[in-house]
């Protein structure tokens, strides 16, 4: 590696959604920083198997399946 261009590697604290914490080694902040998340793994439907709901902004989304009706969307 070269020398002085890495940024530092040191421990912050993660605070989750539900409020519990954990320490990780990290570039963001500080060393001893908290990283306070909005969106986790516990919350996030990605992990959770939650449904997400599809905004259909100015009809683009009807548009399209018509469009490609044939297709089998």
């Amino acid at each position: 590696m070269k020398a002085d261009i890495h940024p530092d590697y040191h421990l912050i604290t993660v605070k989750m959604t539900d409020g519990t914490t954990y320490q990780t080694y990290s570039t963001w902040g500080k060393e001893g920083e908290t990283m306070t998340l909005d969106i986790d793994p516990t919350v996030h439907p990605a992990w959770t198997g939650g449904s997400s709901k599809l905004m259909d902004t100015g009809g683009r989304v009807s548009k399209f399946k018509n469009k490609y009706a044939g297709l089998g969307f």
